[in-house]
Parts: C-alpha cells; sequence; structure tokens
C-alpha cells in the first residue's frame, strides 16, 4: 500500500517524522511518500538514509494547531495536510497519516473524498489497552453534539474496524453511560440505546466508565465529547501512575532493589499502556482510509500508525462498514420513523 505521510504537523517536528518513517519501511512492505518542507524534510531523509526508499513532495504551508480547521483547509492549499489528502483523492496513494490538527485532517478528508454513503458523520475511533485485549472507543473528538444515530453509525465504523485489525468476528458493543442499566443516561444514550437493542450489533447494553479497562466489551460507543475527555483522562492517569510509580522506587534502597527484580514486568506495564504502541486513531466515515496520529507521537507511533493505515487500506475496511450499514438499514429506518419529532414532516 502507498501511504502519504503529514510531516509537518507534530509537536515534535518534522524529523521525528521521517524517523518513523524509516522505521515503517525497513520492519514492512509499505510505500510512503513523504509531505511537508523541503527544508526540513531533506536533511531528514538523508540522516535516515532513506531517500531511495520513499517519495518526497515538497510543500510550502503549515496548517498549525492553533488555525481554524475549515478556513485552514480552504485557505492553506499548498499545506501539507490539503497535499496529502490530494494526493488521496487523486489516487497516488491509498490513505493518509498525519500528527497535525485533527480538525483540519477531518475537514480536508471530508472536502476531498466525502462521507461514505449512509454515513452523517464521520469520527475518529481510538483504541484502549484493558485487561483481556484492546477496545475500540468511538467517537473521541470529531462530534461533540450527536443524535442517536450518530452513535449507531459509529457503533457500525468501530466495530467494522475491530472485525479487521483485531480479528474478532462479531464485536461485542457497549454504549458508554452513567450505569448499566438501559433507563440510565442522558436523552442521546437512552434514545440510542434502544436503536441498538434493534439492529444487527452484538450488543450487549450500557457499559460505565470502570468497564472500559476491564475488557469485557470490543467497541464502547459514546459522542466525541464524552470520548474526547475519556482520552485525555486515560493518557493523564497511564502517564501519573508511571510517574508516581518512578517517585515511589527511588524513595528507598528495599525499592530500588525490588524494581531490579520486577524490572522487565515494568517495562511490560509501560508499553501496554503506551499510545505509541496503538499507532494513531482512524478517522472512519470518509471516502477513503486515513489515521489521525497524536501530536506527540515519537517515531514508534508514527511507525505503527503507518501500518495501521496500511492494514485498513489493505482489508477495504470502508466496504466492511457498508456492508454492515446495508444490514441494519431496517431497523435505523424503523427507529427514525418511529421517532419524527412533533410537527415534524
Amino acid at each position: 500500500m502507498r501511504i502519504a505521510l503529514d510531516a509537518m504537523g507534530s509537536d515534535r517536528g518534522p524529523a521525528e517524522m521521517v524517523a518513523g518513517a524509516a522505521l515503517a519501511v525497513r520492519d514492512a512492505d509499505v510505500h510512503i511518500t513523504i509531505v511537508g518542507g523541503e527544508e526540513q524534510i531533506k536533511p531528514a531523509l538523508k540522516k535516515e538514509g532513506i531517500s531511495h526508499l520513499v517519495d518526497f513532495v515538497p510543500t510550502s504551508q503549515v496548517i498549525t494547531m492553533h488555525d481554524s480547521p475549515i478556513e485552514a483547509v480552504r485557505k492553506k492549499k499548498d499545506s501539507s495536510v490539503v497535499v496529502a489528502f490530494e494526493l488521496l483523492r487523486k489516487h497516488e496513494v491509498d490513505a493518509v497519516v498525519s500528527p497535525g490538527n485533527s480538525g483540519a485532517v477531518m475537514a480536508a478528508a471530508i472536502k476531498f473524498l466525502g462521507r461514505l454513503k449512509d454515513i452523517s458523520r464521520p469520527g475518529i475511533a481510538s483504541v484502549f489497552p484493558t485487561l483481556k485485549g484492546p477496545v475500540v472507543v468511538m467517537d473521541v473528538g470529531a462530534n461533540v453534539d450527536c443524535r442517536p444515530k450518530h452513535l449507531f453509525q459509529f457503533g457500525v465504523m468501530a466495530s467494522a474496524f475491530s472485525r479487521i485489525m483485531y480479528g474478532i468476528e462479531n464485536p461485542r458493543v457497549g454504549l458508554l453511560s452513567i450505569g448499566e442499566e438501559g433507563g440510565k443516561g442522558n436523552a442521546l444514550v437512552k434514545s440510542a440505546h434502544s436503536l441498538f437493542q434493534s439492529s444487527g450489533l452484538n450488543y450487549i447494553g450500557n457499559v460505565e466508565g470502570r468497564d472500559t479497562f476491564v475488557g469485557d466489551v470490543d467497541v464502547i460507543v459514546c459522542d466525541g465529547f464524552v470520548g474526547n475527555v475519556c482520552l485525555k483522562l486515560s493518557e493523564g492517569l497511564a502517564e501519573a501512575v508511571l510517574a508516581m510509580l518512578r517517585e515511589e522506587i527511588g524513595k528507598t534502597f528495599k525499592a530500588r532493589m525490588g524494581y531490579f527484580l520486577a524490572k522487565q514486568a515494568f517495562s511490560n506495564f509501560k508499553k501496554r499502556v503506551d499510545y505509541a504502541e496503538y499507532g494513531g486513531a482512524p478517522l472512519l466515515g470518509f471516502n477513503g482510509t486515513g489515521v489521525i496520529c497524536h501530536g506527540r507521537s515519537n517515531m514508534v507511533a508514527i511507525k505503527n500508525a503507518l501500518l495501521v493505515a496500511d492494514g485498513l487500506a489493505k482489508h477495504n475496511v470502508n466496504d466492511h462498514i457498508l456492508a454492515m450499514l446495508e444490514n441494519s438499514k431496517s431497523a435505523l429506518s424503523q427507529f427514525e420513523e418511529n421517532n419524527v419529532p412533533a410537527g415534524a414532516a
């Protein structure tokens, strides 16, 4: 697969992005097109020794984290994000990976490729570690105000991703709420609960925040406001726990000896909760393949994001999403017929 890498949007700079590309091309059969500023990219390519292994498309503009996404995509036509999605639109690449402004990535994806049929709002999925295996949470930031059908579509898209990337034939889907009972939650969750119940998805009911890391569910659905809070809280908690462990280990000789004996266990734990191991968050629901990376992504995270994008493109995740939507179309239509607002036509 051919993957375009936006090398200009990260906090760590283009050199780290190129280093991640170097890891990917050396470890896997993936063809990478690096998009970004020539002055920054060419020295990094020379340093990594991969000029002959990747393609390079120079750009003159950068969309920053502070830019208004839609306005930036419209005005900065030679930015790395816009050019990368132009390459995807022209079928010169099969997927795009970007650690940049997630709103701009979403805006560019929709502008140049449009939404998938029957998808109202594309969303961002994220993979969380659990005691039993990965869980896919969607949406984690793209859509803060949602309707029940949007949550349902998130469930379909996340289920397709879970099936393709993790081999789970019939992913268990849970709706994030404040209680397991179907009557718990706000109006959106209660309404979405009844829609999920009538669908063909393997819906197990409401799940609470404490269930996220247990591993008894494969997909957790929520709106982007709640999902983003969960994502940032989880990242912060993982970092805080590691920092607390380091602080406690350094306090006494016995603690340091204990760490020495359990060093491998601590190393395994750190790897298990490190977002870099999961690459990036797939942008699902647009007519293409895209992966959004954390702004602080290191070379390992970029490498893994490139491999995630390669897997999604290779296995045609959008075809699976469309097939699952078709199977659930009658349930969604029936739900919408029964929930027409008073006074609506």
